[in-house]
């Protein structure tokens, strides 16, 4: 495969947009598939498809926020920290772990496999002029909303909500990780 000199600058300057920076227009259906296809083209040892994607815009996107209003007090939760992200953005889509018992793949792998989904998912809508980003907190771990609004199996879970729009406003860098930190060679 031949250099690719964009696609290397894309990735050593690609920021996430918070969803408080995200509005409409959002993307329509072709994109978000065109995104997604480019989403799952990932490491998939044994071609276990171990994921899944739940996309929610419009009225299951507002249903899935008051769910989690309304289920923050009972979880011990803050409503806001939980349901707010979903009510900016204009798209979610939850990208769902869903292992696949197999005796060549460890879980881990197919665990790394739908984050990497996640990440693929996340730059496919930012090398597209889209903000995005990746989120978590307490919904993807709750198994009430798991189970009664996504519909997920006792055996997954959520890698992560990848929230779309159309940017608003600046994005501050943050700091970035100091490679003398975190690398260690050995020659």
């Amino acid at each position: 495969m031949p250099a690719n000199p964009e696609a290397a600058e894309f990735l050593l300057t690609r920021r996430s947009r918070p969803a408080r920076l995200l509005g409409l227009p959002e993307p329509d259906r072709e994109t978000l598939e065109r995104l997604m296809t480019a989403a799952v083209r990932v490491p998939d040892h044994g071609k276990l498809e171990p994921w899944r994607l739940i996309v929610l815009r419009g009225v299951a996107l507002g249903r899935f926020a008051r769910a989690i209003r309304d289920r923050a007090e009972a979880a011990g939760q803050d409503p806001e920290k939980g349901a707010l992200a979903f009510e900016q953005a204009p798209v979610a889509i939850a990208v769902v772990a869903s292992p696949v018992e197999s005796e060549k793949v460890p879980s881990v792998e197919q665990a790394l496999s739908a984050g990497a989904v996640a990440l693929s998912l996340l730059n496919a809508c930012l090398a597209e002029g889209w903000g995005a980003n990746w989120l978590t907190g307490w919904p993807a771990y709750d198994a009430e909303l798991r189970e009664k609004e996504l519909g997920l199996a006792d055996h997954e879970w959520i890698a992560g909500f990848i929230h779309i729009g159309t940017g608003v406003g600046e994005v501050p860098d943050r700091p970035r990780p100091d490679l003398e930190k975190v690398v260690t060679w050995k020659e």
